[in-house]
């Protein structure tokens, strides 16, 4: 269906980009790879050179051309190189992105800076350097790798730049769908769960790919926006939702690991995620209405009781700490320099600290002997799942299971102990 077309693609030397590419590639379409990574980069796999192999591979055509889409003269000399190779252009897919999930008072200028530049700056200027192209093509499409807009407040309060930054690529898909309709379909895309990428492996860390899905998922949602008629224009499509309405009945094997849970992305609310939540919340406000009750008919006694029960807390939150407090040392003090604070809810929950400033360093229950530099708050069973392990901080933060206020960097180094940590838990 794409043979012979051209698709302009951004970053599409790894990860969703590349798939796209190589899922059109085996039509025999045309591919203009426009990515910044020419050389070997340190610790990300591919160059435009290496995609261009796999894509001429696959039986498609390939034109690597280096392009930040920062710098508006590489996007335009791009352009005329893909028109002058290959006659012109049929379809532009938007995916280069930038991310840093940090809050407003820890998020630099320079990462806002690059994430506007990237992700709105970069869609924009890109499809208006194409549309003049798109336009002379017989099915022409623009599509954006962005979300559909959600105004749940919890989708910007951890990350505000980042969700600006999509939410532009988003508006670039409103505006221009219905600015070029009839003559060039615009759309968005976005999957319905994490997908495996490069990125995600640095966001989550190791043992993550195991809730996401392959970029296979993307590829093939992709294909079928791209070979669909340009009246199909101004949608916010979710991978998972168009493939079923395509006939799609198998998802296993797009999955990294067959039945592992997946982990839902970011910007789509998730019912069941929500309906967990008001649980959590519903369970600890009956803990703390039976303990109110029990002390108005007990009397001072109970009061007594607590409070002594509080002062030595048990379970797994406790255990946790006493191994933390017996793991503390000279050299993570001397490293950290941070303060942590954690405000639990749950069983074991209330406040505990984690003391990696002064001189020796201590943890335990109540708040610490000074100033925290960072305060984080989750629940007792999500902390115990973070400190042995099981759930990665990051993912934690992006999935709002863990918020964070004070210092992110010091936020990071701790993030760094917990895996020295973790064999011990």
């Amino acid at each position: 269906k794409l043979a012979g077309c051209t698709l302009f693609i951004t970053g599409a030397s790894r990860g969703i980009g590349k798939a796209i590419a190589l899922k059109a590639a085996k039509d025999g379409a045309n591919i203009v790879i426009a990515a910044k990574t020419a050389e070997p980069h340190p610790t990300l796999p591919g160059t435009i050179y290496t995609a261009a192999e796999e894509i001429e591979a696959a039986g498609g055509k390939a034109l690597p051309c280096i392009v930040n889409v920062r710098e508006e003269q590489q996007i335009i000399n791009a352009v005329e190189k893909a028109v002058k190779t290959f006659g012109g252009i049929d379809i532009l897919v938007n995916n280069a992105s930038a991310i840093s999930l940090t809050g407003t008072l820890e998020t630099t200028t320079k990462k806002v800076n690059l994430m506007m530049d990237v992700n709105v700056r970069g869609t924009y200027l890109t499809s208006k350097a194409c549309l003049p192209h798109l336009r002379k093509s017989k099915n022409p499409h623009i599509l954006n790798l962005s979300p559909p807009m959600n105004l749940n407040p919890m989708w910007f309060k951890n990350h505000c730049a980042y969700t600006i930054s999509k939410y532009g690529m988003s508006m670039c898909v409103l505006g221009m769908a219905e600015e070029f309709r009839g003559e060039v379909a615009v759309n968005a895309l976005w999957p319905k769960t994490a997908i495996h990428t490069a990125a995600m492996d640095m966001l989550g860390g190791a043992g993550i790919e195991k809730q996401c899905r392959k970029t296979d998922i993307l590829a093939d949602a992709a294909y079928c926006i791209l070979t669909k008629p340009k009246t199909f224009t101004g949608n916010f499509v979710i991978d998972e939702v168009l493939l079923r309405e395509e006939g799609v009945k198998d998802f296993d094997v797009y999955a990294i690991a067959p039945g592992h849970p997946l982990m839902p992305d970011f910007f789509l609310d998730v019912e069941t995620d929500t309906t967990a939540m008001k649980q959590e919340r519903y369970g600890a406000a009956q803990e703390e209405k039976k303990l109110s009750v029990s002390q108005q008919e007990e009397g001072d006694g109970a009061k007594v009781k607590t409070e002594s029960a509080a002062a030595k807390p048990s379970g797994p939150v406790a255990e946790t700490f006493r191994v933390i407090q017996g793991a503390v040392n000279e050299e993570y003090v001397r490293s950290t320099q941070g303060v942590f604070q954690f405000e639990l809810s749950g069983d074991g929950g209330g406040t505990w600290y984690i003391d990696l400033k002064t001189k020796g360093g201590s943890a335990g229950f109540g708040k610490p002997p000074v100033t925290a530099d960072v305060v984080m708050s989750m629940s007792s069973a999500d902390f115990v799942k973070m400190f042995t392990g099981k759930l990665k901080p990051t993912l934690a933060f992006m999935t709002g299971k863990l918020r964070i206020k004070g210092n992110m960097a010091l936020a990071i180094k701790l993030e760094k102990m917990l895996s020295q940590l973790n064999a011990k838990l």
